[in-house]
């Protein structure tokens, strides 16, 4: 949710990370968040925003004017404070654990000696240089555009549907799937679908972290497809089947992690990215509906994943065509049908309602009682 910014200095403890989507796990509230993140995504920005954090200190640019980057206005609208440090090392100045004190641009020790001075965002500076951003975007677009035509060939066996897969438990013939990818916007979407989840019963595939979105939001996935990086144990260890995405030439790193955890797995080498994987082989075993939930569809997106291309998910939308469903567009249209239990609690509250109106109504309740004597008689009581 939105926070109010913090006035003047903050102190917090120190939390650091190279990577941030495994940092975010560790940050409870009030700690300062120290990152190595060029270009900070939209994704990691709601991570960061949820997690508590109160202020977020980067290593590198957190916006390298490539793209339209939301990322680092997401965080200074949310009250956080980002103060980028591209000229310093904040993972040799700063220990994890370390107590510190924020004031604007200067990190300090508590009643100490300045350690580092860097280049705080404001949000004015901010929403002026997205609305740059997006209108210098066309150059990145052309050669998002280049990559992507250039890769096509080679991952063309996604369109040709050449993928081999492997033979799993969960049935997909005839059924609903619902995949999640930890993407922007998913813990709203997820909620959004929840009586869509309740009475349709979809089958639940989470790609990696997308598990732990799952099970966060109340629900256990079937199936977890991925190279498990980013799945908690706990995601892993909940009964899903678990599926692991290998590179075209067969290595796959994921298993090393499973192995350790000493669960059964099934590997699927193949092009593209784990979600694409994952629509393609709903697809292909039978899926009546796909719908998905966190997964990047617009160029912002895929520059805030780093690709430099979209040949697989491009190839992927063409060959599963019609079967895909945005959960955005399942939330606005689904409309839950009345269960049992609603009904009878309607039918309850009617008669207590003309229970209601016939006690307080004298004429209404002489007739009720004229009604009741003529069945007595006739029934001869």
């Amino acid at each position: 949710g939105v926070r109010a910014r913090p006035a003047g200095p903050v102190t917090g403890r120190v939390r650091l990370g190279r990577k941030t989507k495994d940092l975010v796990k560790s940050l409870e509230p009030g700690d300062i968040a120290v990152l190595d993140h060029r270009n900070l995504d939209r994704m990691a920005a709601e991570d960061l925003v949820a997690s508590g954090a109160v202020a977020v200190l980067n290593d590198q640019p957190s916006s390298d004017d490539r793209y339209p980057n939301r990322g680092p206005l997401e965080i200074v609208e949310a009250g956080l404070r980002l103060v980028d440090f591209p000229d310093d090392d904040l993972f040799q100045l700063l220990s994890d654990g370390q107590i510190i004190k924020l004031s604007g641009p200067v990190v300090s020790i508590v009643g100490g000696d300045v350690l580092a001075v860097g280049e705080e965002h404001h949000l004015p500076q901010l929403v002026e240089r997205l609305d740059r951003q997006q209108g210098e975007v066309h150059a990145a677009l052309a050669e998002f555009a280049e990559n992507t035509v250039s890769h096509i060939r080679r991952e063309s066996e996604i369109l040709l549907g050449r993928i081999d897969f492997p033979e799993l438990e969960t049935a997909f013939r005839d059924r609903q799937v619902l995949i999640v990818v930890r993407g922007p916007s998913y813990r709203r979407d997820l909620r959004a679908l929840r009586a869509y989840i309740g009475d349709v019963k979809p089958i639940l595939v989470g790609v990696d972290g997308g598990a732990d979105a799952l099970i966060d939001a109340g629900h256990r996935p079937d199936l977890i497809l991925g190279d498990m990086d980013s799945a908690s144990d706990r995601a892993l260890g909940s009964g899903a089947e678990l599926v692991v995405h290998a590179y075209r030439d067969g290595s796959a790193p994921g298993e090393d992690r499973l192995r350790e955890l000493g669960l059964p797995y099934t590997v699927v080498p193949a092009a593209g990215t784990s979600q694409d994987v994952a629509m393609l082989m709903a697809h292909e075993r039978g899926a009546s509906l796909i719908v998905s939930v966190g997964a990047h569809f617009n160029l912002t997106e895929f520059l805030d994943k780093d690709r430099d291309g979209m040949s697989s998910t491009f190839l992927t939308r063409l060959r599963i065509g019609e079967s895909l469903v945005d959960a955005k567009g399942v939330g606005r249209l689904y409309r839950p049908s009345p269960s049992a239990g609603s009904a009878a609690i309607f039918l309850v509250a009617f008669l207590l309602l003309a229970l209601v109106v016939v006690l307080t109504s004298p004429a209404l309740a002489n007739l009720v009682e004229m009604l009741w004597l003529k069945v007595k008689i006739s029934l001869g009581l």
